[in-house]
């Protein structure tokens, strides 16, 4: 469409096409990109973005410019744009960028598209959007002497002031606002509203860690009553939804790192499939719905879940920068699922599950950690940035992820020697039969981490395992013959 029209006007059309960049260039928002890396890198500043916006936006923007790096050069770009401009290039037409983001973070997405012939931006005083910049454009290239390529309703005074508006339709709303005020305008990218960028943020896979609340219910032999059994859904159903809560807050907390990783990068957040804004709703309705059910358990559940919630985002904020510190909460966090479970059930706590539940997901932490470092080492990286380690540590990490995994076996061998032991099985010796499947797991997890062969996510390995799942059936058919 660009093409035919560019032959239209003539090879000898000089007429500037000027772009803007929050969501027309890049396919997210440099304000909320760079609001969010204060928070997650300087968590105690954070209360300034109230008072710098108190002095408007320009000013708030420019605030942030000096206090932390939005990492631009990984954001992702929006095809559709960089086709018009290319075309444009092409056709010898200049190149503008015209952003109500600060103008040095304008100059550094020109710098990395290359050949941009002048870029306009917030200059800490004026907030360079809607009238402001329509009054800027005119002022240099006159009325009507520039096409322009928008995305939002505010930009409807600079397609006034456009030959041509060029759209990115971030709505059907949008669309149809401008085509009944510009019936000739150009839509380049239309909206697209899929379920499966929400569904995938949620990280539903991840629920699988929840079952750990059924945990006591089976360990006490009391998963056939009803009761039992409905409150250990009930549970599963609130974890699950405040943890999908936390990852959405994590990922939103974590997208330089994210996109800077080979998997992590296809994140709905990272590949901003999704906006900042809509991500944040997400966090904060999932949140409620999980408070809500957690509401209908008893109290001490409750108690437990807003502890899981204040640790999880104090691990998104603080600890998972924190050598050591990031993998022993993550193994804590396991734990406190099955805490939640004895609380919602009204199970007796027991001392060998909590122990073996803490050593064992502590191993599948580190191996979590060793698989990203050796994906990192084997495609040539540096150490990961916004982590506590380095490629080096995996000498340590490794024989401490084994340690921990063979501790939790010994706590399975201490509980097969007790009393309790005896009062729950028919038959406890064929339970001992547990603790070699246990071990060849655990050893395989380690030697397939350190070989760069596991998924960085234990879960999702495990999920997708063959042999993972083998193990499993095994040990559910020890159980059930030493029953």
């Amino acid at each position: 469409m660009i093409d035919e029209q560019t032959r239209k006007a003539g090879a000898t059309d000089t007429t500037p096409l000027i772009v803007d960049v929050d969501g027309t260039l890049i396919r997210t928002d440099l304000l909320f990109e760079a609001a969010l890396q204060l928070v997650a890198t300087q968590p105690w500043n954070s209360w300034k973005l109230v008072t710098w916006l108190a002095g408007g936006k320009a000013s708030l923007k420019k605030n942030l410019v000096d206090a932390v790096d939005p990492h631009i050069a990984s954001m992702p770009l929006r095809a559709e744009t960089l086709t018009a401009i290319e075309t444009a290039k092409a056709a010898g037409r200049p190149v503008w960028l015209a952003s109500a983001s600060d103008h040095r973070w304008v100059e550094q997405i020109a710098a990395r598209i290359g050949g941009v012939d002048g870029v306009m931006g917030s200059d800490g005083v004026t907030n360079l959007s809607g009238s402001n910049k329509a009054g800027a454009l005119v002022e240099r290239f006159g009325h009507k002497q520039f096409d322009y390529i928008g995305d939002h309703m505010v930009d409807m005074p600079v397609w006034d002031a456009a030959r041509r508006p060029i759209v990115i339709a971030q709505s059907g709303g949008l669309e149809r606002a401008v085509k009944r005020r510009f019936p000739d305008a150009e839509i380049i990218a239309r909206p697209r509203t899929p379920i499966r960028p929400y569904f995938k943020a949620m990280r539903p896979y991840q629920w699988a860690k929840n079952a750990l609340v059924f945990l006591p219910a089976i360990a006490g032999h009391s998963i056939g009553d009803l009761a039992v059994l409905l409150a250990a859904f009930m549970a599963f159903w609130a974890f699950s939804l405040a943890a999908s809560s936390a990852y959405i807050i994590n990922d939103l907390l974590d997208l330089p790192g994210d996109r800077d990783h080979h998997r992590k990068s296809k994140r709905p957040f990272a590949a901003a499939d999704i906006s900042i804004p809509r991500g944040i709703l997400m966090a904060i309705g999932l949140m409620a719905a999980a408070i809500f059910i957690a509401a209908l358990l008893p109290l001490e559940f409750l108690a437990i879940l807003l502890g899981y919630v204040v640790l999880t985002l104090g691990y998104s904020l603080f600890l998972k920068r924190q050598m050591l510190v990031d993998v022993i909460i993550l193994g804590g966090l396991y734990t406190i699922r099955v805490l939640g479970g004895i609380a919602a059930t009204g199970e007796e706590k027991s001392q060998w599950l909590l122990m073996f539940c803490l050593f064992f997901f502590l191993s599948l932490a580190i191996v979590k950690r060793c698989s990203e470092l050796v994906a990192r080492r084997d495609a040539g990286k540096s150490s990961p940035p916004g982590r506590g380690y380095a490629i080096n540590d995996l000498a340590m990490l490794l024989p401490l992820g084994a340690a921990a995994g063979y501790a939790s076996v010994m706590v399975v061998m201490l509980y097969l020697s007790s009393p309790r032991m005896l009062s729950l099985y028919a038959h406890p010796l064929r339970m001992w039969l547990i603790c070699p499947l246990l071990i060849y797991w655990i050893s395989r997890a380690l030697m397939l981490s350190n070989r760069g062969e596991m998924h960085d996510d234990p879960i999702i390995f495990a999920l997708t395992d063959k042999v993972s799942w083998l193990t499993g059936v095994a040990a559910a058919v020890i159980i059930a013959i030493a029953i």
